[in-house]
């Protein structure tokens, strides 16, 4: 007896209806993000940053005190200011310490590259320490100047000699 088949969306073969995904289509770029923390961390480094904070806060306490306790948005002991420091401080770290591991991974890869750099200088040194013996070696057996005049003379020498002996032997 023939199975009747089952509608399609209930077969386990084929895939599913789509469902809505509220999440965003494309991945975010995690060079583009990297930048911005090295960004931010540069910026929360200078002490234009810190001269700025610490104005801020300035104003906030005066404006609060001022204003007094009933028509002050945050009057002391200022729950609001201490919230936005909170929030600063969980959104800063992990910007920072992203931005110190790109630097890090930066430097290892320019380590590397100085390496490799070094060790390829290190055997170009040897192959030209290796060539520079063998020029030396191979000159050792080259002739000089003052060799081949030394041994020029000698010849001279003793032809001078033989032409001497052979001339007393024909006078005689």
């Amino acid at each position: 007896m023939a199975r009747p088949l089952k509608h399609v969306d209930d077969r386990l073969d084929t895939p599913g209806p789509r469902r809505r995904s509220f999440l965003p289509k494309q991945k975010a770029d995690p060079d583009r993000f990297g930048r911005f923390a090295e960004a931010f961390a540069r910026r929360m480094g200078t002490a234009t940053f810190i001269f700025a904070m610490t104005m801020f806060i300035i104003v906030w306490v005066t404006l609060n005190m001022i204003l007094g306790k009933k028509y002050a948005p945050d009057y002391y002991p200022f729950i609001l200011l201490n919230l936005f420091f909170s929030v600063q401080a969980s959104y800063a770290s992990p910007l920072i310490l992203l931005a110190t591991n790109r630097q890090e991974a930066r430097d290892r890869i320019s380590l590397d590259a100085d390496r490799k750099q070094a060790a390829q200088f290190r055997a170009d040194m040897e192959f030209l320490s290796r060539e520079i013996a063998s020029v030396r070696m191979r000159l050792g057996e080259v002739a000089t100047r003052d060799f081949i005049r030394s041994e020029l003379r000698g010849m001279l020498d003793e032809l001078d000699r033989r032409e001497v002996s052979e001339d007393s032997d024909n006078r005689t």
